[in-house]
C-alpha cells in the first residue's frame, strides 16, 4: 500500500501509539541507525570518510547510532550542543574533505527560527559542497510547510522514518530535501495516520501486471491507437510508440501525417503505421487512443483538433492527451464512467489554467485537482519532480522514482505512450493503479540506468521500460 504523507502532529501521534503498544524509543533509534548507515554506504565506497553532526535530540542520536554499522568505512562524530563553541571543531572536520556528511543536528521537533550562531555552522556545512544524507528532515526545515528556519542543510538524499512529512514534497523545500526516500520498517506500530495525499513505493505492485492466462491471443489484449508525430517533430511518435510497446497491449497502430510516414514507419516494425487521411480514422477498432506526442508543426492543430476533440468527447474507450493536444481540449462533459488522461509539464498546466508556473509549482496538488476540475473529472498526470497523479476528488499520489535526467526531450512521448499501453488493455482492473505503476515503473527505469549506464539516453529508457522489478528497484547514484 502507498504511505500517507503526514503532518508532524499525526507523526507525533504515530510515536505515541508505537510506545503504548510496548516499542521502546531506544530499539527504534538503533534501527533507524541501521537504516542511515545502510543508505550512507550505498552512497560511499570503502575506505571513504564519513562526518556524522549529531545534535541535542533524537535525531542526533539517530545518528550516533548510525555509527555503529558503518563498515569499512573512516567515520568521525562532531557533537553539536553550543553552535558558537563546537564551530570550531566542525571546520577542522570539514578540513579532512569528507566524502559524506550525515546530518543528524535538527529533526521534526524544530519550531523556532534559527539563531545567528545556527545558522553560521550551517552556512559552514553548505559551504563545504560535500554530499550530505539528511536524516528524517533537512536541519532547518520545517517539515509541515517546508519553509525554512532562517538556514537550511541542502542535502542530496534525505531518508525520512516511517512515511512522508508534508512540508518535504513542496516545491520550496526540493531544493533542500534532495532525493527523499523513506525508512517505513523501524519498528513503529501500524500508522493510525489517514491522508488524502499517498507516497508511491515499488513495493505498491507486486500483483501488477496481472498474470496472462495461456488460453489467450493478441485480441484479448487490445487495440491502442497513437496519433502523434509532424514535421520536424516525428521521433515523438516512434518514442510513444516504443513506450507503448513495452506495456505489450495486443495491438498497436500509429496515425500520423502523410509528410512524415515515411521516416516513422521506418523505424518500426511489429506496430502498425498509417498515414492519417481523415477523422474517420478515429472510428477504428480501438480499445484506447494517445493523441499528442509531436503534433507541433505548422498547420497539424487545424488538420487534427476536430478529431482529437470528437475522441475527447465521445469515445467509450480511454483517451490520453499529451503534449500539444492538451491545448486543443473542450472543457465539456465526456461519457459517463469514460476513462481520460491527461499528462502535463508544468509549462502545460499553466496554460491551461491560464496561470504563471510559478503558481503550479508552489501547489502541484491543487494544480492537479483544478486540472481535473477544468476537464469534467479526468486523471491528471502533473509531470516533474515527484509527479503527482490524481482528479478532482479522492486520493492523490506523488511518486517516488526518477531523478534529473529524465530531464531530456522525449521522456514524456515514452510515458504518454507506456501508461496508454496499459490502458489499451481491457479487463486490466484498476485504472488508478495502471497509472501510478507507469509513472513509477517511468522513474524507476531511469534511476536502474543512472546507477549503471552512465550517460544514457532516452532510446535506451524506451528499451529498459518495464524491467524493473517493484521489489528491488535500484535507486540512482
Amino acid at each position: 500500500m502507498p504511505l500517507p504523507v503526514i503532518s508532524i502532529a499525526q507523526m507525533r501521534e504515530w510515536e505515541k501509539a508505537t510506545w503504548a503498544a510496548g516499542q521502546t524509543e531506544l530499539n527504534v533509534i538503533r534501527r533507524v541507525g541501521n537504516a542511515v548507515a545502510r543508505q550512507a554506504l550505498q552512497m560511499t565506497q570503502a575506505g571513504d570518510s564519513i562526518l556524522i553532526l549529531a545534535g541535542k535530540g533524537n535525531n542526533g542520536q539517530d545518528a550516533l547510532a548510525a555509527r555503529e554499522s558503518l563498515a569499512d568505512r573512516r567515520a568521525e562524530v562532531v557533537e553539536i550542543e553550543d553552535p558558537a563553541a563546537d564551530i570550531r571543531g566542525l571546520r577542522a572536520a570539514l578540513a579532512q574533505k569528507p566524502q559524506l556528511i550525515i546530518d543528524g543536528l535538527f529533526g521534526i521537533g524544530l519550531s523556532r527560527p534559527l539563531d545567528a550562531a545556527w545558522t553560521a555552522l550551517i552556512e559552514l556545512v553548505n559551504q563545504a559542497k560535500t554530499t550530505v544524507l539528511a536524516i528524517d528532515v533537512p536541519s532547518g526545515l520545517n517539515a509541515d510547510t517546508g519553509e525554512s528556519f532562517g538556514e537550511v542543510v541542502q542535502a542530496d538524499v534525505t531518508l525520512t522514518v516511517g512515511a512522508p512529512k508534508a512540508g518535504l514534497l513542496t516545491s520550496a523545500a526540493a531544493e533542500f530535501v534532495g532525493r527523499l526516500e523513506i525508512t517505513p520498517d523501524v519498528g513503529l506500530a501500524p500508522c493510525p495516520c489517514a491522508s488524502q495525499i499517498q507516497w508511491i513505493l515499488g513495493q505498491d505492485f507486486a500483483g501488477f501486471p496481472p498474470a496472462r492466462r495461456a488460453a489467450t491471443h493478441k485480441g484479448t489484449y487490445g487495440h491502442l491507437a497513437i496519433l502523434a508525430g509532424s514535421l520536424g517533430f516525428h521521433g515523438a511518435a516512434v518514442l510513444a510508440t516504443r513506450g507503448a510497446q513495452r506495456a505489450q497491449p495486443g495491438l498497436i497502430t500509429l496515425l500520423t501525417p502523410e509528410e512524415v510516414y515515411n521516416p516513422v514507419a521506418s523505424q518500426l516494425q511489429a506496430a502498425m503505421v498509417s498515414p492519417w487521411r481523415g477523422a474517420a480514422m478515429v472510428e477504428g477498432p480501438w480499445t484506447a487512443c494517445l493523441a499528442g506526442p509531436g503534433l507541433a508543426a505548422p498547420g497539424c492543430r487545424e488538420l487534427l483538433q476536430p478529431a482529437i476533440e470528437d475522441l475527447w468527447k465521445t469515445a467509450n474507450f480511454p483517451v490520453v492527451v499529451d503534449a500539444s493536444a492538451l491545448d486543443w481540449l473542450p472543457t465539456g462533459k465526456t461519457p459517463k464512467g469514460a476513462c481520460r488522461v491527461l499528462t502535463p509539464h508544468p509549462g502545460e498546466a499553466a496554460r491551461l489554467l491560464e496561470c504563471k508556473v510559478s503558481e503550479i509549482q508552489e501547489d502541484r496538488q491543487k494544480a492537479v485537482r483544478d486540472l481535473s476540475e477544468k476537464f469534467a473529472g479526468a486523471w491528471v498526470i502533473l509531470k516533474g519532480h515527484q509527479t503527482v497523479i490524481g482528479k478532482n476528488s479522492g486520493d492523490l499520489y506523488v511518486n517516488s522514482s526518477g531523478n534529473p535526467w529524465l530531464a531530456q526531450g522525449g521522456s514524456g512521448d515514452v510515458l504518454a505512450g507506456y501508461l496508454a499501453g496499459w490502458l489499451a488493455q481491457p479487463n486490466l482492473g484498476d485504472v488508478s493503479e495502471a497509472l501510478r505503476f507507469s509513472v513509477w515503473q517511468h522513474g524507476a527505469a531511469a534511476d536502474q540506468l543512472q546507477a549503471t549506464c552512465p550517460g544514457w539516453t532516452i532510446e535506451h529508457l524506451a528499451e529498459c521500460l518495464g524491467a524493473v522489478t517493484a521489489e528491488k528497484p535500484i535507486p540512482a547514484k
